[in-house]
């Protein structure tokens, strides 16, 4: 341990390097070196940093290039340079980091055992310290969906995310919250409910997180629209004057252990339903919440796919909710097939305005959905009696009560002044058979949009032409799939080509049965 306890220094200067490792801290030691050759320094080894009282730990990369980094200087990642908050060629002293106290916990889950509050509190503290690399945040989250988390494992770790973070106090006895668990593309509901819930008075703060096995988050698609990275002071200000928002959770420090877990778990397609829980809870009591509603769809290609599971699911947030005392109702729905008639960004920012803008050509089944979630949000007011609560959000949006107040958040948090456009190559995909659409794989369709590009490119995406129970001839265009690059428009051409349309159609009685509960 005499190289933890060591640092060198005043012999190094400190230099930004322009690189976005997305939520990992990394540093950049040059191979000629005096102080990497001298210490045994490795790359890919965690380091500590420390400089005028300010540390932090990174991941240490080595370079060749003395235009990246010279033998004197240690480079830092964007995320890692902004937490020195220093100047470029301040002297630091660096030193070997102490392995992550809580990695004996990960190991021991690795190997599937149970793990108890204290241990969940030190793998939390260790993430949020970045004491840890991708590939061990992996293994963790592998193992944890692999052998499961218990329902108090998922408590645990709910609290043990909480704990290290901010947590919003508003001063109201209600602040409610919407959340729907994924894996419906074009379910953009959160963005009608939210303004809806807002003109009627109640505050409903809604931070929201970006895709991570989706073609779009609420914040992607939201960005569209407006800005969503806001400052905690910008939060707080449009909260108040508007009774609610629709951000990223990422710059409000809310339950930061998340973010770090959601950054590992999206290249590798992980949401395992312990984890979600944990995520989800986490996030709305950070958030300052007291109630809220939770939307579980249920279908055959949807993130739960059979009714056992979705009631198992509802007992697991009930009783994870209970013990954190937040208010919190559970409905199950409809997830057969895609929301809307969009699938990305911008096609579904366009389904959400002309809902707002009384469209009568805007998707129905998104606006119902959208108006009955909405009133049993706005239910939790005492003021409202159960059953009314459909009827106060549908006057709210005909009225255009919805729109002025979605147009006001809008302009608070910074409207776009040039709001992205859809991709200019598309293709068409069309029957090759007669008869009813009987089944759309929600699956495929969201792979489609992301073989295209969304949500990184917003005008990515699939626009749905026909849904189930649509009456279809041969040569009939199902969905028109758009892309901003040649490469993501052959990805999913080729992925159309090899897969299928991911449409099925047969007789009108095949109809899969919708479980539907409000």
């Amino acid at each position: 341990m005499a190289k933890t306890a060591k640092k060198i220094r005043g012999q190094l200067k400190l230099r930004r390097v322009a690189i976005d490792t997305y939520r990992e801290n990394v540093a950049y030691l040059n191979r000629e070196c005096e102080i990497y050759r001298a210490e045994g320094f490795q790359a890919l080894s965690k380091i500590e940093i420390e400089a005028n009282g300010n540390t932090i730990l990174a991941m240490l990369n080595v370079v060749d290039d003395d235009n990246i980094v010279a033998p004197g200087e240690l480079g830092l990642s964007e995320q890692a340079f902004a937490q020195m908050n220093l100047e470029q060629g301040t002297a630091v002293c660096v030193s070997h980091a102490e392995p992550p106290a809580s990695m004996e916990a990960i190991r021991s889950k690795i190997a599937g055992k149970r793990l108890e509050a204290d241990q969940f509190r030190e793998i939390a503290r260790d993430i949020a310290q970045h004491r840890f690399s991708k590939m061990e945040l992996a293994a963790f989250l592998v193992a944890s969906g692999q052998t499961g988390l218990d329902r108090d494992e998922v408590l645990y770790l709910t609290q043990a995310m909480i704990e290290t973070g901010t947590r919003l106090n508003w001063h109201e006895q209600l602040v409610v919250d919407k959340h729907c668990i994924g894996g419906i593309p074009g379910n953009r509901t959160s963005m009608l409910v939210v303004p809806i819930v807002a003109a009627h008075g109640m505050l409903i703060p809604k931070t929201s997180s970006r895709a991570i096995t989706s073609p779009a988050g609420t914040a992607d698609t939201m960005e569209v629209l407006a800005k969503v990275e806001l400052s905690p002071d910008k939060l707080h200000h449009i909260i108040r004057h508007d009774r609610g928002c629709i951000s990223w959770g990422g710059t409000a420090n809310l339950a930061p252990v998340d973010d770090v877990l959601i950054s590992v778990e999206r290249p590798l397609s992980i949401d395992s339903q312990g984890q979600m829980v944990a995520s989800i809870l986490s996030k709305k009591l950070s958030a300052g919440s007291t109630h809220l509603l939770i939307d579980i769809p249920v279908g055959p290609t949807a993130k739960v796919r059979h009714m056992r599971e979705a009631l198992a699911l509802r007992k697991l947030f009930e009783f994870v909710g209970d013990r954190l005392n937040i208010h919190l109702e559970v409905v199950i729905t409809d997830g057969r097939q895609p929301i809307g008639r969009g699938i990305g960004p911008v096609l579904e920012a366009r389904d959400v305005m002309q809902i707002l803008n009384n469209d009568p050509d805007a998707p129905d089944d998104l606006r119902q959905k959208s108006l009955r979630l909405a009133g049993r949000v706005l239910e939790f007011d005492p003021d409202v009696r159960g059953g009314q609560g459909y009827t106060i959000a549908r006057d709210i949006l005909e009225s255009g009560r919805a729109l002025a107040k979605m147009n006001n958040i809008i302009d608070s948090q910074g409207r776009c002044a040039e709001q992205p456009t859809l991709g200019k190559l598309n293709f068409e995909v069309k029957t090759e058979t007669d008869g009813s659409v009987i089944g759309i794989n929600n699956y495929h369709m969201a792979k489609l949009a992301r073989f295209a590009g969304a949500p990184m490119d917003k005008g990515a995406g699939v626009e749905l032409l026909k849904k189930l129970g649509d009456t279809v001839t041969k040569g009939d265009v199902l969905y028109r799939v758009h892309a901003e690059f040649k490469s993501d428009y052959d990805f999913a051409q080729n992925l159309t080509s090899q897969h299928g349309s991911g449409y099925n159609t047969g007789d009108a009685d095949q109809l899969p049965k919708a479980y539907v509960e409000f």
